[in-house]
């Protein structure tokens, strides 16, 4: 039975390049499908905002839709960093948020939105540190706010399947492992030089943490050491950051997963980036294995205008803009898929709770929560703290020049800390 929906308002905080290339349209779209109702964008930088309103490809694909922006365009550039909670404090309780900030302000503006009591789909990470996680989840339950992590590797069709034949005993033991994604060059030339710098992240914390939480999403084992070295440059505005990082990561049954990320794919290469993930495990007295080439999905074109490139691989998996039975094009892929699903859940949420006026409201938004918990497909904070345990380790590693960095469960809560040589 199809699930009953109830149009959200949304308001998406931040209008950079992954609200351009995948939030926005992705909400276009669930507008048309009556699960959003009126967006709201908000972000400080004018510029950002104005680059939405004139992106061709957003205006041809959604002909007739639109969205409001805050600032308005005539007002300039704000210099107010909680201009959100302006926006926020107009709408209706229990619309939806899309997060769309660097890593470092996640857990500030989870903070500064929760009281407005609006469902909330943040950009991986979810927040930096693990205590900030365990707080977020409990105020979050506590409204009866639904939180959906936007890890969308795991809506991949091939990661749905891997899950599936792991969990069922087709593969054996994971063994070892190596994941790599390297980000496109020009990312230094971006946004990023102004936040990506060494106090605040790297790129295994930014991008390596989508195959750390793919391996636990297909295997359900736990990570219990992190090690992360890192290489440094400068970009374009003189600003230092890791440009590259080596990881691993180790589970609890002994399996090794190496993570190499970076800014650095070439911009005149092929592909978009560069990334991919194998899985080597034991089975009975045979081995299993698991390659995903994330890289090449096949599709190669040699365009003879209108392109940066003129040959490219093409990865229609992901996200593209594809022509439909309705107007203007719709988007594809399991980037979509996984912005919808938690879109999709807070609004048949808030559905149900139309649908039963003499229910307690509270009880079946919580009862919706755990659901979704439960199933486990969407990341939440409550199924996926593990992902914060990581990325405080790597944090802890990198900045101690790689020493390895432990995760005990042993105790009431886990403590990451690192391991030296001596102890």
């Amino acid at each position: 039975m199809a699930q009953q929906q109830k149009p959200l308002e949304l308001t998406i905080i931040g209008a950079g390049m992954i609200v351009n290339d995948l939030l926005l349209p992705s909400a276009l779209q669930m507008q048309r499908l009556g699960i959003i109702g009126e967006i709201t964008i908000c972000d400080m930088r004018v510029s950002a905002l104005k680059a939405l309103k004139e992106n061709k490809e957003l205006r041809d694909a959604f002909p007739g839709q639109d969205f409001k922006t805050c600032p308005e365009l005539s007002e300039g550039d704000s210099t107010d960093t909680e201009l959100y909670k302006k926006v926020l404090a107009g709408k209706e309780p229990y619309g939806a948020v899309i997060i769309a900030l660097p890593d470092q302000l996640h857990y500030p503006v989870l903070k500064g939105v929760l009281p407005f009591n609006q469902h909330i789909l943040c950009v991986k990470p979810l927040v930096l540190e693990y205590d900030q996680a365990l707080e977020i989840e409990a105020e979050a339950l506590e409204r009866g706010v639904f939180i959906g992590v936007e890890y969308h590797k795991r809506f991949d069709r091939r990661s749905l399947l891997a899950r599936k034949h792991y969990r069922q005993g087709d593969l054996g033991d994971f063994a070892l492992g190596e994941s790599k994604l390297i980000e496109p060059y020009f990312y230094r030339h971006s946004n990023f030089q102004n936040w990506f710098t060494c106090e605040n992240t790297d790129p295994f914390v930014y991008v390596g943490c989508h195959y750390v939480d793919l391996v636990c999403f297909i295997t359900d084992l736990k990570p219990v050491a992190v090690s992360v070295t890192g290489r440094k440059g400068k970009f374009p505005n003189g600003k230092e950051g890791y440009m590259w990082t080596n990881g691993r990561v180790i589970f609890d049954n002994g399996g090794i997963l190496s993570v190499n990320n970076g800014l650095g794919y070439p911009d005149d290469s092929a592909g978009g980036n560069d990334q991919g993930l194998v899985m080597y495990f034991d089975g009975d007295d045979c081995a299993g294995l698991l390659a995903h080439d994330d890289h090449n999905r096949g599709v190669e074109y040699g365009f003879s205008a209108n392109q940066t490139k003129r040959f490219q691989y093409i990865n229609p998996d992901f996200f593209r803009l594809a022509p439909w039975e309705g107007d203007g094009l719709k988007p594809i892929g399991y980037g979509y898929d996984s912005v919808a699903a938690t879109l999709t859940t807070a609004s048949a949420i808030e559905a149900d709770i139309e649908a039963n006026p003499n229910s307690d409201a509270m009880e079946l938004r919580r009862a919706g929560i755990e659901k979704a918990n439960d199933k486990g497909l969407i990341a939440t904070p409550m199924n996926s703290a593990y992902n914060e345990l990581v990325q405080e380790a790597a944090r802890l590693s990198i900045l101690s020049g790689g020493d390895i960095a432990t995760i005990d469960y042993s105790r009431e809560k886990p403590v990451v800390k690192l391991r030296r040589s001596s102890d």
